[in-house]
């Protein structure tokens, strides 16, 4: 019979370890249960910069209808007519110009902002190494938060033409897609066209995420992340307005940034915008594999 020692004799009881399987993980621990979605959704959701960003392009309709009554009729020189000339024919019309207005940098700011500042955020905060403690797989923190960051992302670029479309069809009418070149599309069809170039602008904005949940799982600064990725981006830009680069600047996302363009056509033409999507896919399935690689190991002190 086994004799209990002085010391065991004077310690109280304390509750009993959870039992480990035969793995040496405890029972009822699944990997795949931790830092559920709707978790990650709901804690990104209650951030103030998701609201603040989430007004910014609400306003920018309004803001756009006002300019648009102030400024007049627009000249046209030689009687040439552009997107722009065409944002007040109806409301497919100033949907369009919204989205080629804001496609440029408007666009990449919420897309850095909810993919760049999310890991980066945790690591500012300190409670990155308390959620891989809880314990959180490294692989799954990483999914979760990519798969919220750009879900947001998408929602933001949602959120600007249906507004713009709502304005637009009370400020000028509910009618048919004007095109600068020629014809017009009638609502059914310019309503298809719009939801091809949101996903073709979500498709392009990749590179950026990619960009920004790269740097977020290097730097314990959120600003460096987000900041990094909206610089990167208009570095892209600028080098894609140098011509001696000549066709080398096909390799480069910002080159294909205005290929939707060609869905808004009697007939479309996609040979660019499947250019601009391979583009833009390769290379940011490059920086996600590197932001994984990276992170898994990293030795996480913050």
């Amino acid at each position: 019979m086994s004799t209990l020692t002085e010391r065991e004799r004077d310690e109280p009881a304390g509750p009993a370890a959870p039992a480990a399987g035969p793995t040496g993980v405890a029972d009822g621990y699944r990997a795949g249960r931790t830092l559920p979605l709707r978790v990650e959704l709901a804690r990104q959701l209650k951030r103030r910069r998701t609201y603040v960003m989430g007004a910014i392009l609400a306003l920018l309709p309004f803001v756009l209808v006002v300019a648009f009554a102030i400024g007049g009729e627009p000249d046209r020189p030689g009687g040439r007519v552009n997107l722009m000339d065409t944002a007040t024919e109806s409301g497919a019309n100033f949907a369009a110009v919204n989205l080629f207005v804001s496609a440029g940098f408007l666009l990449v700011i919420p897309v850095a902002l909810f993919c760049g500042d999310t890991v980066a955020s945790e690591a500012g905060w300190s409670s990155l190494r308390y959620l891989l403690a809880a314990p959180v797989p490294r692989m799954r923190l990483l999914w979760s938060k990519l798969i919220v960051g750009l879900g947001l992302s998408l929602t933001a670029m949602v959120l600007l033409p249906v507004v713009a479309l709502a304005v637009g069809t009370a400020a000028y009418g509910w009618g048919p897609l004007r095109i600068p070149t020629g014809g017009a599309l009638d609502p059914g069809t310019a309503a298809q066209r719009l939801v091809i170039v949101v996903a073709y602008l979500f498709v392009s904005q990749l590179v950026t995420a990619g960009l920004a949940f790269w740097l977020s799982t290097r730097t314990d600064a959120p600003l460096g992340a987000v900041g990094g990725a909206v610089g990167l981006t208009i570095v892209g830009n600028v080098l894609d307005a140098v011509t001696a680069l000549g066709d080398w600047r096909h390799f480069l996302p910002a080159h294909w940034q205005f290929a939707w363009a060609d869905a808004v056509q009697p007939t479309p033409e996609w040979s660019g915008m499947i250019q601009g999507a391979a583009v833009s896919v390769t290379y940011a399935l490059v920086l996600f594999a590197l932001a994984f690689r990276g992170f898994v190991r990293k030795d996480v002190v913050s």
